[in-house]
């Protein structure tokens, strides 16, 4: 309740670059929590659809039994997006290899290419976001640290022209000037915490990603896994990755 008072002693007091910088944070706060309700749920969507494919995809006997598991378009997952993009390429070079892709390099260069490509765009899309919460995080609180001094400011003036000094006189005002400080944490405290936890979420799948990716490039390319001849396979994928790293 005091602070519901104090709040609305602060509004109606401050002027139009106070007001301005109160709102912003207000947006600021809404854009935050929108992208945090929003990759939150993404991730969660993401995990269990991931989860789901890779039972199959490991309890298949064949890649074409894999095929037949592969979910729709809009119901799709790091990991079925690049098995899906994988078995069209080794398809298309297997198809069309010999009119002008083999000009290209070999089937697992042609492979390795698609690959990293869908991978590069599923790194583009779990970051998607984070620019802003990363932006909102660092700015949120010299935005209020600004409105603070900005009120303060204008608390002394009304105090000088007044001709009131007291410490109970000045207490209310700057107090009241400081609640701009607190909304910026509030709004950047959030942020941060979600970023971090964003950042460290991707970190993983994308490790796991490349990981699954090195299995299914060594069974479209050799028809085994990785497990099955550790030294020779694990050397030639990553000889065929030795260009770029995820």
């Amino acid at each position: 309740m005091a602070l519901n008072q104090s709040l609305d002693h602060f509004l109606a007091q401050t002027d139009s670059v106070g007001a301005f910088l109160f709102s912003l944070l207000i947006i600021m706060s809404v854009a935050s929590w929108y992208f945090i309700v929003v990759k939150a749920w993404h991730a969660i969507q993401v995990r269990r659809r991931a989860e789901l494919f890779l039972q199959k995809f490991w309890t298949s006997e064949t890649l074409s039994d894999v095929a037949g598991h592969l979910p729709d378009g809009a119901q799709t997952d790091p990991f079925s997006n690049l098995t899906r993009h994988a078995l069209a390429a080794s398809q298309h070079h297997a198809r069309h290899g010999s009119h002008g892709l083999q000009q290209a390099g070999s089937t697992a260069e042609f492979l390795t290419r698609s690959m990293r490509r869908v991978i590069d765009e599923e790194t583009a899309q779990l970051e998607w976001g984070l620019t802003a919460l990363a932006s909102i995080a660092s700015t949120a609180p010299f935005i209020g640290l600004f409105g603070t001094v900005w009120g303060v400011y204008h608390a002394l003036v009304n105090i000088g022209q007044g001709g009131l000094g007291g410490l109970d006189q000045i207490a209310g005002p700057v107090g009241e000037a400081l609640i701009m400080t607190g909304l910026g944490l509030a709004v950047a405290i959030p942020a941060v915490l979600a970023y971090n936890d964003c950042v460290r979420s991707n970190r993983l799948l994308l490790a796991r990603l490349d990981g699954f990716a090195h299995d299914l490039f060594a069974f479209l390319t050799t028809g085994a896994t990785i497990a099955s001849d550790p030294s020779a396979a694990i050397a030639g994928v990553e000889l065929a990755f030795a260009t770029g790293e995820h």
